[in-house]
């Protein structure tokens, strides 16, 4: 019984293995890759077994949803003409990488001779960018007890950066009751938004701030800024206030001193004013020496 069962079993693992020969078999050293900009990478696509000689290999890099070739008919074309190669069989070399390069990278086999004749690989690339310099915004003066923000952006990394605050080149905490330095400080730390914002200020919260954003490309920071927490002069602006009301009484009583002294009043006419009585045709009147008497120039004319 058991002698027969071993031509079978033989028969079986000759059939599998037929089978195994004449698949086209592809795998991936690493199907999710990273790289720093402008370094290198290899992207890995490993023929495990094939029948079929000079099969044919193609690349493409999708992107967005749409496919372009980056090796087809065994030379290298689209935007990495100049910066990859293949190494045999299929393993895909890119070099200076670039942020557009991330993308999706397809190793595709073709083996007419093979009874599964097709087959292929699905690579995720991910180039890293190193943050620049961030823009920094420090406002600089607070009064004290009033809220003051500072902010700081950088939009070139990738993956998106995170932030950090510096006063005097010593780290912020993320959170204040963890540092004695800044434990009754009153200021809430965003490292996704890198928005460091203080609801009351404080004369300790004077210094020179700068921001580090980070990822894990590297990292860059801003110059630093000053920012002054003062004391309001409470003092100087009831001084100021005063001032003003004494300057305003005065140009008041001066207008109504000028109002009583007739400066500006309109003109007034003096004396009497007579008004000679219109003249009838042809009469001319003279006024003599008696007021009220008087004779004709001319006689009238009827």
């Amino acid at each position: 019984m058991a002698l027969t069962r071993l031509p079978c079993i033989l028969v079986l693992l000759s059939t599998h293995c037929y089978f195994i020969v004449l698949a086209v078999l592809l795998k991936t050293a690493n199907d999710a890759p990273w790289v720093n900009e402008f370094e290198s990478i290899e992207l890995s696509c490993l023929i495990e077994s094939i029948s079929t000689n000079n099969p044919r290999i193609e690349w493409k890099k999708i992107k967005h949803g749409e496919p372009s070739y980056v090796y087809y008919e065994k030379k290298i074309t689209g935007d990495l003409e100049k910066r990859a190669k293949i190494r045999e069989p299929a393993t895909l070399l890119i070099f200076n990488a670039t942020r557009s390069d991330s993308a999706s990278y397809r190793c595709e086999v073709t083996a007419p001779n093979d009874q599964k004749s097709f087959d292929e690989i699905l690579i995720n690339l991910v180039v890293r960018v190193k943050p620049v310099v961030p823009k920094c915004t420090v406002p600089k003066s607070v009064p004290v007890g009033k809220a003051g923000e500072l902010r700081c952006t950088e939009e070139e990394g990738f993956p998106r950066s995170h932030y950090q605050w510096f006063r005097n080149k010593e780290e912020i905490p993320y959170e204040p009751k963890t540092s004695l330095k800044f434990f009754n400080s009153s200021y809430v730390l965003n490292a996704e938004t890198g928005i460091l914002k203080f609801s009351a200020a404080r004369k300790d919260d004077s210094g020179e701030y700068f921001c580090r954003a980070k990822n894990d490309a590297g990292q860059s920071e801003c110059a630093p800024q000053k920012m002054e927490v003062y004391d309001v002069n409470i003092a100087g602006i009831v001084l100021g206030v005063l001032v003003v009301v004494v300057v305003l009484l005065c140009i008041t009583v001066g207008i109504c001193c000028a109002y009583k002294r007739g400066y500006f009043a309109s003109q007034k006419q003096t004396g009497n004013n007579y008004k000679a009585p219109a003249k009838g045709d042809g009469v001319d009147y003279v006024r003599t020496e008696d007021e009220g008497d008087f004779r004709h120039k001319s006689s009238f004319v009827i």
